[in-house]
This record gives C-alpha cells, structure tokens and sequence, in this order.
C-alpha cells in the first residue's frame, strides 16, 4: 500500500503537536517544519486539512500555533486518514462483479483487507504511534545545534 506525503507528515507534524505541546505551549508551524524537514508551505495545507476535521486548534497572534483538540490517546490513526486521504479507507473493488472466480477474490481477499486495515485505523491512536515511535529510542527533546 502506498501512502501519501500528505498523510505521512500530517502524521508527523501530529505526533510533534502533541509531544511538544504536552506542557500546555503552542506548537508554530516553523517549529515543526523546522523539527521534521518540512517544507512550512506544505505543512500548511496539512494543518488546514487537520484543523477542519478537528483534530488540531490553531491559536493566532504572537506566539501562536496549534494545539491537538483533544488527547493523543482519543485520536484514532483512522480519523487522521479520514481528514488527509479518504481514498485509503475506500473499498478496493466496487462495481458489479460478472464472475464467481472474481466474487471469490473480492469476498475473500479485498473485502477482508479492507475490514483489516479499517479496524487497525480505528483501533490504533496517535498516542500509540507516538509510544511506539518513543520506544525506538529517538530523542524527540533533542535540538541539534
């Protein structure tokens, strides 16, 4: 399966959300553009979708950025895809189907994949994406000067 940039660092510039805005601080577009090797322009047209589908708050004004609308632990990978790419979650194969070979296929091959990956995308959070990413051994409170 092929995911897009687009999902990717809106992925990324999530997690940096809520790892550095654990204490309460806003996040700055700079920062994670910055941060993840972003191009800032890009990342923010990520940040419009993401804060359309709710799941981030920009606050404007000096010293602005974004904060997640609630807890990384209550934000599913599934509604990430939802906001940056529907196209992921959408059945594999639809139309009629002429033959029994094919019925078979679909029924026992795409149907059951796409079942898979919806439930993974609903199940998993951003909280878990981030634990597991933490238990790589990255340093994400590391600058390098």
């Amino acid at each position: 399966m092929r995911v897009s940039t687009k999902v990717e660092y809106g992925l990324i510039a999530l997690a940096d959300i809520a790892i550095y805005s654990e204490n309460g601080a806003v996040v700055p577009a700079s920062d994670i553009s910055e941060r993840q090797s972003i191009s800032q322009k890009y990342l923010e047209q990520i940040l419009v979708s993401l804060k359309h589908a709710e799941l981030i708050k920009a606050h404007k004004g000096s010293g602005g950025g974004y904060t997640l609308t609630r807890g990384a632990d209550r934000i599913t990978v599934y509604e990430v895809l939802s906001a940056l790419d529907d196209s992921i979650l959408a059945d594999s194969i639809s139309g009629n189907v002429e033959s029994d070979i094919r019925d078979q296929v679909r029924t026992h091959f795409w149907e059951r994949v796409d079942a898979n990956l919806r439930e993974f995308a609903e199940t998993v959070t951003l909280k878990d994406f981030i634990d597991g990413c933490k238990s790589k051994g990255n340093q994400w409170d590391m600058y390098v000067i």
